[in-house]
């Protein structure tokens, strides 16, 4: 008798998800699957300074999209992110955003 593996069609990474599948990830899924792509498109190299690349675009990403979810409305926007005003002025001018 001989067995016979099945594969899975499952998909292996957010990537291979449909859209509808991968709205349903946990943002966590996503970043890391970014990342893994990241490491694997360095082939080898040496890599410093990831914490504040990835911290840098994930935080200027959110600070785009809630921008222009709320049209631009800062108060609304740090309510929304749970930080005073003053901070996200800050924040948008050191991504340019202001």
């Amino acid at each position: 008798m001989s067995a016979v593996a099945m594969q899975s069609t499952q998909p292996t990474t957010v990537s291979q998800l449909t859209h509808t599948e991968r709205r349903k990830q946990p943002l966590r899924a996503s970043v890391q699957s970014a990342l893994e792509r990241y490491f694997r498109d360095l082939d080898g190299h040496d890599v410093d300074g990831v914490y504040d690349m990835v911290i840098g675009q994930v935080e200027q990403a959110m600070l785009e999209s809630i921008m222009r979810h709320t049209r631009s409305n800062q108060t609304r926007a740090a309510d929304m992110l749970g930080i005073n005003r003053s901070t996200l002025r800050k924040k948008l001018k050191l991504y340019g955003l202001l």
